[in-house]
């Protein structure tokens, strides 16, 4: 058996299964620790530990998880513990003084609310964010990013301490999980007819349903294409239950409510894909790399999405999709509109799509990459040892 992992997530970690399971393969231990449902990871046969995490800001909930998490860490005294999600990144290198012989990673997946949000609390929490980030790379082994924005931020402020600054693209996209439930899913027919769209042309989005996503701008597009287009239906597809007070309401959707559908959390994402003619990706918030922008671009969709570093590591403005400035409804709903008036064009771009993902953000690439840094800081680690031994030895 290889090295013991310990894999440390929120509410959506069941979306690295994949990853998870093709780690295994290589002959590591995998256990996982998260506040996602368990009943995938069970069918995974993913050894899995439930626990209580609120990933909005809620001071007294987060030193109960950071005790949490210390417990957690002595308890499974894993080889390394690599930790996913924006908060559970910062508690978890503290909560890491548990158990010194773990070696902590933690993946940056994008600086989130704090560097998204213009409101008074988000302003007073960046004024945090420096020495909050600067402590918990004290015991971070190495700090991985999604992308080269916030892997520059992180250096140019001294936030990543003395482990390593590595850049991989996410947790990867498993394309053949993705290829087998496009073929098993339901066809693009009769995904049209149980949501009315028989006759339309769709605009699909999915993400989670909050302000920061950029879903009030992509309101004020549909408008816009709309008045153009008639025949133009939006699909708005993500959560809304569990985004608190980023939620976008039910007031705030009805009056698009004649063009623009709401599904909810849908488990065939890759048919819907599939069923659609344009993916628009709105996103205002300081995130890694989308997965639904990945599996867009895998799908061959025609793309438009925002000048986020994360959205650009994988849509090259007017060469594989569109990037509009964030918080720009207008544009938006121009570059929509030329994908639909030049299909042509719009067939171009899309075609580049599958390469990018397989290439660069597929699961085997990204696995590759990981397994490469676990066992680099494996082999510090076993080397440091060994130094120790020797200097006990000349002491004696």
């Amino acid at each position: 058996m290889g090295a013991h992992l310990l894999f440390i997530g929120g509410e959506d970690h069941a979306l690295r299964i994949p990853f998870l399971t093709a780690l295994a393969s290589r002959g590591y231990r995998i256990t996982t620790a998260a506040s996602a449902d368990p009943a995938p990871f069970k069918r995974a046969g993913i050894e899995y530990i439930q626990f209580a995490f609120n990933r909005f800001w809620d001071p007294r909930s987060d030193v109960r998880t950071w005790r949490i998490l210390g417990r957690i860490l002595a308890d499974v005294d894993a080889d390394i513990a690599h930790s996913f999600d924006t908060k559970l990144s910062i508690l978890v290198p503290y909560a890491a003084r548990s158990n010194p012989r773990t070696a902590i990673v933690r993946t940056i997946n994008g600086r989130a609310w704090t560097f998204s949000s213009r409101s008074l609390g988000a302003m007073l929490l960046r004024v945090l964010y420096r020495p909050v980030q600067r402590l918990a790379a004290v015991t971070a082994a190495a700090t991985v990013f999604e992308h080269r924005g916030d892997q520059g931020f992180f250096e140019r402020n001294w936030l990543v301490g003395k482990g390593e600054s590595v850049k991989i693209p996410g947790a990867g996209i498993d394309v053949s999980g993705f290829e087998a439930a496009l073929k098993r899913g339901p066809s693009p027919q009769s995904l049209r007819g149980e949501l009315s769209l028989t006759g339309a042309d769709v605009v699909i989005t999915v993400t989670r349903v909050t302000r920061e996503k950029g879903i009030l701008d992509l309101l004020k597009a549909a408008q816009i294409v709309h008045q153009s287009r008639p025949s133009v239906k939006f699909l708005i597809v993500g959560p809304r239950q569990g985004e608190g007070p980023f939620a976008v309401t039910d007031a705030e959707l009805a009056p698009y409510s004649d063009y623009v559908i709401a599904t909810g959390p849908r488990s065939d994402v890759p048919s819907l894909l599939a069923m659609s003619d344009v993916f628009a990706f709105p996103s205002a918030y300081a995130e890694g790399v989308p997965r639904a922008l990945m599996e867009a671009a895998l799908c061959s969709m025609p793309i438009v999405t925002t000048d986020q570093p994360g959205c650009k590591e994988v849509i090259r403005d007017e060469w594989n999709g569109y990037v509009t400035p964030c918080r720009d409804p207008d544009a938006l709903a121009r570059r929509i509109l030329d994908l639909f008036d030049d299909r042509a064009n719009a067939a171009r771009m899309a075609a580049l799509g599958p390469d990018v993902i397989k290439s660069t953000f597929s699961l085997d690439e990204v696995v590759k990459q990981h397994s490469e840094l676990y066992e680099r800081l494996l082999r510090k680690r076993q080397l440091r040892n060994l130094n120790k031994q020797n200097l006990s030895v000349q002491a004696n």
